[in-house]
């Protein structure tokens, strides 16, 4: 993947280094966390609600914040790249787009959310309409998921996350919680949030489409990189994920959808570069 001549927006804040604040007064939302708990690390939704209930509501107990800019390293240089990408292509396509914040932090962070730590993976906090990341999850996902190591996987994962942001500027996100307070079993309510996820991979694949286009070809994709974010999404399906941590695959208790949906829609949103081909309620 072509980048590091990528336009950058210093909108960027790097936290690393920071002290990691208190959980105390807050903790993530049982939301959030759903959302995000078993994206990378495969944590079981039946985990993620016991971690929700050991913490309050949303918020946070102290302010906590570093420098915002254009970090001087190559990997928060990428994050900055990719997510000014995201949101040139995103400002095409919604006339009231506005940009996420984007958080970069090392163990633990205070979030919109609550108190956000590392192994939940990254995630989108849509009190804050933030996107957070501890960097340290690329290596998680390639030595513990056998995910790809190449940088259009990482900037799909952070294309993923942006894709929150869109959801919750539409109005998709809230849908979602409408409905997940109405469904009749735990697995319907399941079904939603696979929904809402696979939308976010279709609004990756849009992103790759665009990347080019909207940078006059400072980000790029080359050859092999589709593969590349194809073997990504493979490996962090729910019946996958299920399966290499030696469970029986559930599919009641999916909430990012299988491997070969989250292809699927990743692809979809790639081949058509149209958000409006990723009615991903509808279609399943």
């Amino acid at each position: 993947m072509k980048w590091r001549q990528g336009r950058t927006s210093g909108r960027v804040e790097d936290r690393r280094g920071v002290s990691g604040g208190t959980a105390a007064g807050g903790g993530i939302g049982v939301i959030v966390i759903a959302l995000v708990g078993y994206f990378v690390f495969g944590i079981s939704p039946e985990q993620t609600m016991q971690i929700a209930s050991q913490f309050g509501g949303a918020g946070s107990a102290e302010q906590q914040s570093g420098t915002t800019g254009t970090p001087e390293d190559e990997a928060g240089m990428f994050v900055d790249v990719v997510g000014t990408n995201a949101n040139d292509v995103w400002n095409e396509f919604l006339s009231n787009y506005t940009p996420p914040n984007t958080v970069i932090y090392t163990q633990g962070t205070n979030t919109g959310c609550g108190y956000g730590q590392a192994a939940m993976g990254p995630f989108y906090c849509p009190a804050d309409q933030t996107v957070y990341l501890d960097l340290s999850f690329w290596e998680e996902m390639e030595t513990r998921l056998g995910a790809s190591g190449a940088d259009f996987a990482r900037a799909y994962v952070i294309a993923h996350e942006f894709g929150h942001h869109v959801q919750t500027l539409t109005g998709a996100s809230q849908r979602v919680r409408q409905a997940q307070q109405n469904a009749r079993s735990e697995a319907e309510s399941n079904q939603y949030l696979v929904m809402l996820e696979l939308q976010a991979d279709c609004y990756a694949g849009v992103w790759a489409a665009n990347a080019a286009r909207v940078s006059n070809g400072n980000v790029l994709l080359e050859a092999g990189d589709l593969q590349e974010g194809l073997r990504t999404a493979n490996a962090i399906g729910d019946d996958t994920l299920q399966r290499n941590a030696g469970r029986q695959v559930t599919p009641e208790a999916f909430t990012h959808g299988t491997s070969a949906q989250r292809q699927e829609w990743l692809m979809r949103g790639y081949n058509t570069g149209d958000p409006a081909q990723c009615d991903t309620f509808n279609a399943l």
